[in-house]
């Protein structure tokens, strides 16, 4: 039994199918980034991990390093949830979900009843 349990804590954590790199669409300034996704404890946390123009030249931003989204739980079936996403763009926070098909996500923030949202694709 103790063998068996020792084998247990001894695995690695089963990656979960969000991690990863994924590049948004363009925002505002016709900029698009990539986002690292990491486990943070029991959740999701993405981090800005580049930027590039729209010729795709890599770009310096204030915002690269930054954490994008933390806190995002999986729900099951591709869903996540309960999470809070910072918008640069707006220096504001909003609450945070996700959905997860294949090699796209589709991110929501909600501030109030007012949402809006991007498609990422995933970054090879």
């Amino acid at each position: 039994m103790y063998a068996a349990m020792a084998c247990v804590l001894a695995a690695p954590a089963l990656a979960d199918p969000m991690e990863g790199m994924w590049r948004t669409e363009p925002d505002r300034k016709n900029l698009t980034s990539y986002i690292d996704v990491t486990r943070c404890g029991s959740a999701l946390c993405g981090t800005v991990a580049k930027a590039f123009d729209a010729s795709g030249q890599e770009v310096t931003t204030p915002n690269v390093g930054k954490r994008l989204f933390w806190d995002l739980k999986p729900e099951g079936g591709g869903a996540y949830e309960d999470g809070t996403v910072w918008v640069p763009l707006l220096d504001v926070t909003a609450r945070a979900s996700a959905r997860l098909s294949g090699n796209t996500l589709e991110v929501t923030g909600c501030k109030g009843p007012v949402c809006d949202g991007q498609v990422w694709t995933r970054v090879n």
